[in-house]
């Protein structure tokens, strides 16, 4: 799920999953890991300037993200270890599971607080939500690291980009229960409208 942006819908996408899909369309092309870490570095790099740019702020968890991979990227080039790359993956998606399944333990949900202005739940069906998340992002990074370890590069990048289209089917499936909710419209799946004053 993603966090409200102030620019373009269609350049929003592009800086959140841009870099990811140039590294996996790269890499399946080429398999060449250095190159696509390359690519991959840079577009992460770019992705932020134009957030600056456009949006004239950092959202937290976009910018987290490209921040990891050109950490992660530049460390996988420095050391010639893709692995190191790979493994990325898997600790933030694991970080992800721990900070919603960790906030729901405490009291204090951290997707209500990163949707809570474009989301209207009960606290109840908020938990239901983070408690989901947090699992489907566990399971994605024991996923990855049994693919990493076992697979060549180019079937990660495939398991990769398929990870992409699971995510889009797990976020369709919470929609019930965001109308059970009142918080999309029956018919097009938005946020409703207030009512006008």
């Amino acid at each position: 799920m993603a966090e409200q942006s102030r620019g373009p819908r269609w350049l929003t996408s592009v800086i959140d999953g841009g870099p990811g899909l140039a590294f996996l369309a790269v890499l399946l092309i080429t398999r060449n890991f250095r190159l696509a870490t390359l690519v991959l570095v840079a577009a992460a790099s770019l992705a932020l300037a134009v957030m600056l740019a456009v949006e004239r702020r950092f959202r937290p968890l976009p910018t987290a993200v490209s921040v990891l991979a050109i950490v992660f990227g530049g460390m996988s080039l420095l050391l010639r270890d893709p692995q190191i790359l790979k493994m990325k993956t898997s600790l933030v998606d694991a970080a992800l599971g721990a900070v919603l399944l960790g906030g729901v333990a405490i009291r204090r949900n951290a997707l209500k607080a990163v949707l809570g202005s474009t989301l209207s739940l009960p606290d109840k069906a908020w938990a239901t939500l983070a408690v989901r998340y947090g699992l489907y992002w566990w399971a994605c990074a024991l996923a990855n690291e049994v693919v990493r370890r076992t697979q060549s590069d180019h079937v990660w990048a495939l398991f990769r980009l398929g990870s992409y289209v699971v995510g889009v089917l797990f976020a369709a499936a919470q929609i019930p229960l965001l109308m059970r909710h009142g918080a999309l419209n029956e018919r097009t799946g938005a946020p409703p409208l207030d009512p006008p004053a």
